[in-house]
Formats: C-alpha cells, sequence, structure tokens
C-alpha cells in the first residue's frame, strides 16, 4: 500500500519555506506523493451546500496558491516525491493549455504528476470563470479527458468534439510517464466510478468524514461495483488504482456515536488502514495539519513512525 499526505497551503500563514519543508519531510519519510487543492476563486455567496460537512459550509478562507504552480515549486524542491491535484477541477481551465502545463511538469520533474480530476460543485465558481456550462460539466470532463490522453499520446494530435477540438497541430514535448500521465477520478458517487472505469487511471474518492464516512465494507462495495464497470468497459479493474483520501474537513471525533476513521491512538488508525487495505483499497492520503507547522511536521512523522509502520 501507498501512501500520500494532502499539502497544507490553504492558509496565507504557511510560507513558502514551510511547504518546501513539508514536501522534503515527507519525501524523507518515504511518502508517495502530495495532493494539492484546486479552487481559483472563492465566491463570497455559495448556493450548493459543501458535500464534505455537516452544515454545507464551504470551510476555507478563500486562500489557494494556483495548483499547478504550487506543484512546480515543490517539484523543483524534491527529487523522488509525486504531486496530485486533489482535485482539479477539469472544466475551469482550457483543455491544450492544460495539457501542455501538465506534460511540461512531467517532463521537468522527471515524471512526477498524478491529475486528480473532478467536475466540480461550486456553481458560482464556474460562473465567474466563464467556463462551459455548470450543467455540462460532467460531458466536459470526460471529453477534457479524452483530449488529454490524445495530446499526450498521438504524433498527430487530433480531436473534434463538442467543447474541444484541434488538428494539424505538434504538440510536444509529450509526457515522461509511459504510455501517459495517470488520471485519478475524484468523486464519490455512482457516475464518479463509473468514470473512473471507463476513462481514469485510478478512483480517488475522499472518506472518513460525517458527511461520507464511506466504511471499508461500502468501500468494499463501490470496488466492485468499479470492477463491474471497468470489465464492462472492457478494461482490466487491476490496472485502476483506489486512493482513498481521509480529509478532516470537521472536528467531529464521532460518526453516528461511533469513533471517525483516521483519529484516535496510532493502532487504531493502524487498524482502519488494514481494513481499507482489506476492502480493496492500495492508496491513502491523509490529512496531518495542524495549527503551526510544527505541529504538522510532527504529525507527519508521528503517521509515518507510529501509525503506516504498523500497517
Amino acid at each position: 500500500m501507498d501512501f500520500g499526505l494532502h499539502l497544507p497551503a490553504s492558509s496565507a500563514n504557511v510560507k513558502p519555506v514551510d511547504l518546501v519543508r513539508f514536501a522534503q519531510q515527507a519525501e524523507a519519510l518515504g511518502f508517495y506523493c502530495l495532493t494539492v487543492a484546486d479552487h481559483v476563486i472563492v465566491p463570497k455567496n455559495i448556493s450548493i451546500p459543501y458535500p464534505y460537512t455537516v452544515d454545507g459550509k464551504y470551510p476555507g478562507t478563500g486562500y489557494h496558491l494556483e495548483t499547478l504552480t504550487t506543484m512546480s515549486f515543490l517539484a523543483g524542491a524534491t527529487q523522488r516525491i509525486r504531486f496530485a491535484t486533489s482535485v482539479m477541477i477539469a472544466p475551469y481551465r482550457n483543455p491544450i493549455i492544460t495539457a501542455k502545463m501538465l506534460a511540461s511538469l512531467d517532463v521537468l520533474s522527471g515524471g512526477r504528476v498524478i491529475v486528480g480530476l473532478g467536475v466540480g460543485w461550486m456553481k458560482e465558481e464556474f460562473d465567474n470563470l466563464a467556463t462551459p456550462a455548470f450543467a455540462e460539466r460532467g460531458r466536459v470532463t470526460d471529453e477534457y479527458i479524452r483530449a488529454f490522453r490524445e495530446l499526450w499520446t498521438s504524433d498527430n494530435p487530433t480531436f473534434s468534439g463538442q467543447f474541444c477540438n484541434f488538428s494539424n497541430i505538434v504538440f510536444l514535448p509529450k509526457p515522461i510517464q509511459k504510455p501517459t500521465i495517470p488520471i485519478w477520478i475524484g468523486g464519490h458517487s455512482k457516475q464518479a466510478i463509473r468514470r473512473a472505469a471507463r476513462l481514469g487511471d485510478g478512483w480517488h474518492p475522499i472518506g472518513g468524514v460525517p458527511t461520507i464516512p464511506l466504511e471499508p465494507d461500502d468501500a468494499r462495495k463501490d470496488v466492485a461495483t468499479l470492477t463491474e464497470f471497468a470489465r464492462a468497459a472492457g478494461r482490466d479493474p487491476k490496472q485502476i488504482r483506489v486512493a482513498l483520501k481521509g480529509s478532516l474537513f470537521d472536528k467531529e471525533k464521532k460518526i453516528e456515536g461511533r469513533r471517525r476513521r483516521f483519529m484516535g491512538e496510532a493502532e487504531e488508525i493502524a487498524s482502519d488502514i488494514r481494513d481499507y487495505r482489506a476492502a480493496g483499497v492500495d492508496t491513502m492520503i491523509f490529512d496531518v495539519r495542524r495549527a503551526s507547522s510544527a505541529e504538522t511536521l510532527e504529525r507527519m512523522e508521528w503517521m509515518a513512525k507510529e501509525v503506516i509502520a504498523k500497517v
């Protein structure tokens, strides 16, 4: 099983030097990847409830470093650890420019890019960015994924779609990773699982939060659904990674009277990991953010040496 961490980059109190220390310590401790969140702007009035908090309120302050810029900065300060967008909202960016940025970063980092991709949920952010229609975001995402693949793999990239078109172009450099940069599909819905099975290299849900506990039994059923969809699409389900992100958006330590997953003593968390591994999860992403950078680094080391060592 591989282990990753969520980058604590959504606060003005976290300085560039803190992010470099975080990335370098994560690499030294052997973590597989760091995930980086994606918002371009945060509207002051949000009409759609945030899916990962009990009260439906978006928990962030609105402070977000741009995702690909942040990944590029930290890739230059590290040598082995991978960087994953978690998740990049596909319709926010021009697909050709995005494919170029990701391919360039894959080349410059030595093949360490993972694209966590989602359809998005914050309608007002779509409206302000003048994206394709919010209601079309699923179709847009599917099309952009296919466009990425074409640009990254074809010697003569050609694509004709409703939202993206190109032909008679040179697209270089290609990514270092072969056959292409891996794409993890974010989301916990059946449609997200189906998208991962048809178009993704991984399924990347969130679990362990009060609104979406995604207990191991639930994960096992979803992995079975993923397997069914993949086989129906003519794909080998064993080639699709299952990367669960255990984020801490609420402070409640219990869900319906039970201890929340990934909270508690080292052995409790290690036991949670073993349960999810048995359910078919092969990658775990943890959120170790604390009030200060020093506390965050201590928590990371504790996770590596006290929790993961027990798994």
